[in-house]
């Protein structure tokens, strides 16, 4: 299960610094649309242009993540935008996306709100998730909540994904299938 922004469009790197091998995209998703023209009637210019989301992203990343052995699904704020926009631009082909409960659920003590829906998500099987908010709250709740095999993989948003990274998610789904 992996994120868009963070792993993939490394959105903390210094604003006019694109990672190396990333290149720039400016995309403007119905959300997005939507969530900016709410933001400009608030501060009281409706009638001003949204501005496209950049977002940096590295074409090699397609072919890297289809090359890991896992079923590949998103799980990201974009859902199914991230087929439409995200997926052509890396050259995946459309994936299952996680679709988020609305209002989003709260568990308290320190565990993303994605916590729990990823678990539900994964009905017991084995899974790796890629994210930058990933925290040790979030392995400890999956740990109690979760009965199979999971890696909670953090990614640093001023980076996004490594070729390290890609090796580590590819170990362990080599340690799994041994242990099988």
């Amino acid at each position: 299960m992996v994120d868009v922004d963070g792993p993939l469009n490394p959105f903390a790197a210094k604003p006019y610094r694109r990672p190396e091998g990333y290149g720039t995209h400016r995309l403007t998703t119905p959300r997005w649309e939507a969530m900016e023209r709410r933001r400009l009637r608030e501060y009281g210019l409706p009638n001003k242009r949204v501005k496209p989301l950049r977002v940096w992203l590295n074409e090699d990343h397609g072919a890297a993540l289809t090359g890991l052995p896992f079923d590949l699904v998103w799980a990201t704020t974009w859902e199914e935008e991230a087929n439409a926009f995200i997926a052509p631009l890396l050259g995946l082909p459309q994936l299952p996306v996680v679709v988020w409960s609305e209002p989003r659920p709260e568990p308290g003590g320190g565990v993303f709100w994605k916590t729990p829906e990823i678990v539900a998500w994964a009905q017991g099987r084995p899974f790796a998730w890629v994210d930058d908010l990933i925290t040790e709250a979030d392995r400890a709740w999956v740990r109690a909540h979760h009965p199979g095999p999971a890696l909670l993989y953090h990614v640093d948003p001023r980076t996004g994904l490594t070729p390290d990274d890609f090796a580590r998610l590819a170990d362990w789904a080599e340690q799994l299938g041994r242990e099988a």
